[in-house]
């Protein structure tokens, strides 16, 4: 079974994150950032799913509601939305230790013999049943997933250290000099935040760290297990996911934590050979079943775009971009290097250039954004890279207004 932590409340996502969790936030042309890690495990036969919210779920449970109904037939296969407890002790979870611990009687109903604890932030293609594998032939108490990264950019990540067998020693919090990886000087392992357990370890650790007030596992609880039990790291960049092609980054993964890394994301599934191709029928990323039709351009010109379904794009210029569903672009308009969501007009004769548009917004005919630094400030976030935010609009506005009269098609 899985916990897969989604309470992350993703402050400096804000404004996206002002309304919705960060799992919640809405990624590339159809997704969700919480449909990677969700993908990862039901295509790795784990699909006994218990989601821990917190920070402002709604918007992500109702996706779950609608999208991740796994089978109404099989009583071990399911996505469940889990809410803090309301213990006599705490109303929210204390950290992710604790999330796991206000849990556990979960357990009980399925006597697993191994646990997936994964968060739910990161973009990426795993099969956790090859970290299994390697669980079991190590004998393995607990193994962390951990990425390969160069040690000039290990100061942004939680480093593991190990031995040369892939037993962790010790970890290091973004640190300025990050002890390499034992048969790679040039890089140091970071940790993914993805962990299995054995379920007796995983219950009797949380238990004693509830009676010593540890509430974190990356913080309190990993760093003390290393010193007592079998912690090895997994190396993700030796994981295979099928029909993976040549092109694309080895071992990819992002943490999309701050709106840069968010758009740049983004940046890596254009082009004919995208670092991160989301075509993939082998491994496909699943989400909600929009029904909506298909895009309509009568005229333009559209350089490297991605689209969602729905869209009506008429005599304009896009280039760079990804929209999603339901967008209407009116003549004249021109769009580069943006990410416009759901539900958004943009009117004649607008031009916006390395912008994000959030849902439900109309964007007046003639605007111009991304242009004008100082001005864009005065109305919108601007990040330090230059990226302008629209944060989310009216959510009764929709780009056809014909679906103000009824329920229209559900995302």
């Amino acid at each position: 079974m899985a916990f897969v932590m989604a309470g992350g409340e993703g402050s400096r996502l804000r404004p996206l994150t002002a309304d919705r969790c960060k799992p919640a936030v809405p990624f590339g042309s159809r997704y969700r950032i919480v449909d990677f890690v969700l993908t990862n495990l039901v295509n790795s036969d784990i699909r006994s799913i218990y989601l821990l919210v917190q920070y402002k779920p709604q918007s992500l449970i109702e996706h779950i509601r609608k999208a991740w109904t796994v089978s109404t037939l099989f009583s071990e296969q399911f996505v469940t939305v889990v809410p803090p407890q309301m213990t006599s002790e705490r109303t929210l979870f204390g950290g992710t230790s604790d999330a796991v611990y206000q849990s556990l009687n979960l357990m009980d109903l399925h006597r697993p013999d191994l646990v997936a604890v994964f968060g739910a932030d990161h973009i990426y293609r795993m099969d956790v049943q090859q970290m299994v594998r390697f669980h079991r032939e190590n004998d393995a108490d607990i193994s962390v997933a951990a990425l390969p990264v160069r040690l000039e950019q290990a100061s942004n990540f939680g480093i593991i250290e190990t031995d040369k067998s892939g037993r962790i020693t010790g970890f290091q919090e973004k640190p300025e000099q990050a002890k390499p990886m034992p048969n790679d000087p040039q890089h140091a392992y970071a940790s993914m935040g993805n962990y299995l357990f054995n379920a007796d370890v995983l219950r009797a650790t949380l238990e004693n760290a509830h009676k010593d007030g540890a509430t974190d596992f990356g913080h309190h609880v990993l760093p003390h297990l290393s010193q007592s039990h079998q912690v090895f790291a997994y190396n993700f960049a030796t994981n295979v996911v099928p029909d993976t092609k040549p092109y694309e980054e080895k071992g990819y993964w992002r943490d999309v934590g701050t709106l840069d890394t968010y758009f740049e994301a983004h940046r890596d599934m254009l082009g004919l050979e995208p670092r991160f191709d989301l075509f993939n029928p082998q491994w496909p990323i699943f989400s909600s079943y929009y029904q909506g039709p298909t895009s309509w351009v009568t005229s333009g010109e559209l350089d490297n775009v991605l689209l969602g379904a729905a869209n009506i794009i008429r005599n304009a210029k896009i280039r760079n971009s990804i929209l999603r569903r339901e967008v209407m672009v009116e003549p004249g308009a021109q769009i580069e290097d943006c990410v416009i969501m759901d539900y958004v007009r943009i009117g004649r004769g607008a031009k916006l250039r390395h912008v994000i548009v959030d849902r439900h917004n109309v964007i007046p005919p003639g605007t111009k954004i991304g242009f004008d630094p100082a001005r864009d400030r005065e109305k919108y976030h601007v990040t330090e890279g230059g990226l302008v935010i629209v944060p989310l609009g009216d959510v009764r506005y929709y780009s056809r207004e014909e679906r103000r009269i009824g329920a229209g098609y559900s995302d």
